[in-house]
């Protein structure tokens, strides 16, 4: 039972020369690929005659955890090199390694990753005693460009040498042994046929090591190995998607692999000197697209260093690597910021010269796979086709869609269901922002993507449908909020938009405990304005009295009197964040108590306590007092509420503070007013005040006398301190209500006119007070000097 095992990596040209050779010599009875069992029954769906890059998309998801990956295949990919010639001799195919979902893959989000890449410390030293950059120059130079004749003997060695005597992690020996056990089923089912395997080569010393135990050693029996069923609460599956060199690309975020798949393509399909011509042309004709001078002068000095390069550096070809240093030795005249990217492995940095990053495009290659039409599809696919064929959405075109109009709400609904699902060609150009935004017109554009397939396809993964998925979509991007309230305002709004109101169990947990941990009183009460006036008005998208977005609000309401509680300190002026919060919270009392059962009498205890804090900032202090007074008209018990506890939701009140009875007694603000103030202070508490009860402020002459009164009597220097921040605090009045304010002060000096004469022509109040602070200085002067006899009137 003859069984040769070809270590590979993964999109190497090659290493897929070698696997055609051995299985066109050999004729194998089986082909034993590395790839999900799970697909075995389905390789035929693979062979249907797809225009490569292709790559099996493979999804899992239970309660606790979701997980995709990919499985690419190019010409040069010897797996699929395997497939298609293990075929052509007539050879049973079967792919060996664990499903994709298996915890063994667990955060891989490709298959084909470089093992080696794991074991750095070896490639590092194999590349100092190489004199290499990375381990992609090291390949190159070791197998791309190098003579094909004892390829396979030196693979072997490379591996052998990767892999070392040490042992493999706890995912590598599950998947190792997995396979092990196909490797005996076929050599025993084979007979006397060989068999060919072909895996990764940093799996092949285990493999032959597994295969030389006696079969009674605990390596498995001849049976074939049973394929890992999905557990019973989970879903998932494996389809075909199409791809794309660029999303192949190592410089393009790809988790690893063979960079610059359009010169690997050429260098597969023309050799390595037709691969250097090709590069250096598509590199000139880019840049010439972008009106860039490459003259033929340049390209001849750049082929001249790259073959000097080639010949310093051992090579009978320039290999990748020689013809980019030559094109940048050549195109690149000034010194570069950031180092080249083939020096190093990954992503291009941002800096990059911009004909280098031209360069690198041009190694990328434009090349989109396309699936056969036969090819099975998830049932998301079907869905949308037919739900964007129904509405008039599958083509080009240009939409305004008013959203009062059932049918252009629809439409709109479906679109946003797609972008929540990230899939190009869709975009909104227009539309409401944010739940306080009037805008009641959205536009978009829709244009074709050849990407457009393969998103569908792997957004099937969360759902059947395309309002299942999307709200698969928006539970787990609640989920990875975290603590920051403004993602979650954004799900939430996206929710709206796409007519995803309710969301699960696990999902609203999310959200509770997103809101329940937010850090930061802004953001959480720039949310609870978004949250409550959706939950109040929107019945165009549907929200008015959404029980999700009621959860938001009381878990929210709860949230903003605990933070406030907690603030502490002087700040350099008014929050106007914070200010906010307490006024969402206002306004969340006000209109929603009774539905919803928030506890207003709790939250008039806080306010109560954070209003006479004299450790709490003057803003804070002022708002608290503001939310009491606006709030006190409607403390009345409502003895069909059950509320929960505003504090904390215990019972105990915010931060641990000994419980206090409530007050009964109303707040008097007059005596509130002259108690805050103080040169330093007054303008911030004030703001506070005024955003939270300015209707109060205004049908209480008292204040409005008493605030003249301490104004008036104020001397030029603590009013030049006092004045920015009052300015501040009287803009929380809209012009007609400062114009009433103003008349008033007309009346209290029985003055004739209107306020708005007192409102026009002012000038700067700073610069004013400062004017009169210089008169009273020069006048100080004067009477000290004796240069006067009386005092200015």
């Amino acid at each position: 039972m003859p069984v040769t095992f070809i270590g590979v990596r993964h999109h190497s040209p090659a290493c897929a020369r070698l696997v055609a050779a051995t299985i066109d010599e050999l004729r194998p009875a089986y082909v034993l690929i590395e790839g999900p069992a799970d697909l075995n029954e389905r390789i035929g769906e693979l062979l249907l005659g797809h225009e490569l890059p292709v790559a099996v998309f493979s999804s899992y998801r239970d309660g606790e955890r979701r997980h995709g990956s990919w499985a690419p295949f190019c010409a040069y990919s010897p797996e699929w090199v395997a497939l298609t010639h293990g075929r052509a001799a007539g050879a049973e195919l079967r792919f060996i390694d664990l499903p994709a979902w298996h915890p063994a893959f667990a955060g891989r989000s490709n298959r084909y990753a470089d093992a080696e890449l794991r074991y750095a410390e070896v490639m590092e030293r194999l590349c100092r005693s190489f004199d290499v950059d990375n381990v992609d120059v090291l390949w190159d130079h070791l197998f791309e460009v190098a003579p094909a004749d004892g390829s396979a003997e030196r693979l072997a060695v490379y591996f052998d040498l990767v892999r070392g005597e040490s042992a493999a992690g706890e995912a590598d020996t599950a998947r190792e042994a997995y396979m092990a056990r196909w490797v005996r089923a076929a050599a025993a089912a084979a007979g006397d046929r060989p068999v060919v395997v072909v895996t990764g080569g940093f799996h092949r010393p285990a493999l032959v090591s597994a295969l030389a135990l006696p079969a009674g050693d605990g390596a498995g029996g001849p049976a074939w190995p049973e394929v890992p069923a999905l557990p019973a609460e989970a879903v998932g599956g494996s389809f075909l998607v199409p791809y794309s060199f660029r999303r192949l690309d190592a410089f393009d975020g790809y988790q690893s692999g063979m960079p610059s798949p359009g010169y690997y393509q050429e260098l597969w399909e023309s050799g390595p000197e037709a691969a250097a011509r090709h590069l250096t042309e598509s590199v000139a004709a880019r840049l010439r697209e972008r009106r860039q001078p490459v003259s033929t002068a340049d390209l001849i000095a750049a082929r001249t260093t790259a073959a000097g390069l080639a010949t310093v550096r051992g090579h009978r070809h320039p290999a990748r690597t020689d013809v980019l240093d030559g094109l940048a030795s050549a195109l690149v005249n000034e010194a570069l910021d950031v180092a080249l990217p083939w020096a190093n492995r990954g992503t291009l940095r941002t800096g990059s010269h911009p004909v280098v990053v031209e360069m690198v495009a041009a190694l990328s290659g434009t090349r989109v796979g396309r699936l056969h039409p036969a090819t099975p599809a998830p049932p998301l696919v079907h869905h949308v086709n037919a739900e964007l064929e129904r509405l008039g959405l599958d083509g080009a075109d240009e939409l305004d869609l008013d959203l009062t109009v059932p049918a252009d709400r629809a439409r709109s609904q479906v679109l946003h269901r797609v972008r929540v699902l990230a899939v190009p060609g869709f975009r909104r150009d227009a539309g409401p922002s944010t739940g306080l935004d009037p805008v009641l017109r959205e536009r978009w554009s829709m244009r074709p993507d050849p990407a457009r397939l393969t998103a569908f396809i792997e957004a099937g993964a969360y759902g059947a449908t395309l309002a299942d998925a999307c709200a698969a979509v928006l539970a787990e991007r609640a989920t990875q909020a975290g603590r920051d309230v403004d993602l979650l305002a954004g799900v939430l709004f996206d929710a709206a938009l796409s007519g995803t109101a309710q969301v699960s169990e696990q999902a609203l947990a999310d959200i509770e405990a997103t809101v329940a941990a937010a850090p930061e009183l802004g953001a959480l009460g720039r949310m609870l304005a978004v949250v409550l006036t959706m939950w109040r008005h929107d019945r165009i998208l549907g929200t008015a009295h959404s029980a999700t977005l009621g959860t938001v609000i009381v878990a929210a309401v709860r949230r903003v009197l605990w933070l406030a509680e907690g603030v502490h300190g002087q700040s350099a002026a008014a929050d106007l964040g914070r200010i906010g919060a307490l006024a969402a919270c206002r306004d969340a009392l006000r209109y929603a108590r009774r539905q919803l059962g928030l506890d207003l009498p709790g939250a008039l205890e806080v306010a109560a306590r954070l209003a006479a804090d004299g450790g709490a900032p003057p803003d804070l202090r002022g708002a608290a007092f503001g939310l009491r007074w606006a709030l006190q008209q409607t403390s009345s018990p409502d003895p069909g509420a059950s509320p929960a506890n505003a504090a904390d939701g215990q019972g105990e009140p915010a931060l641990g503070a000994p419980a206090a009875a409530p007050s009964t007694d109303p707040p008097d603000p007059v005596r509130a007013v002259r108690g805050a103030f103080q040169p330093d202070s007054a303008g911030d508490w004030l703001a506070g005040l005024f955003a939270l009860a300015r209707e109060e402020v205004l049908h209480t002459p008292a204040v409005v006398g008493l605030l003249d009164e301490l104004v008036s009597a104020m001397a030029a220097d603590d009013f030049l301190i006092a004045v920015p921040a009052l300015r501040q605090a009287f803009e929380f009045f809209p012009p007609r209500e400062r114009e009433q304010i103003a008349g008033r002060l007309l009346e209290r000096r029985g003055l004739a006119g209107t306020g708005r004469s007192l409102l026009r022509g002012v000038g700067d109040p700073e610069l004013v007070a400062a004017g009169m602070l210089l008169d009273d200085r020069v006048d100080a002067v004067l009477r000290r000097e004796g240069l006067t006899g009386g005092t200015r009137d």
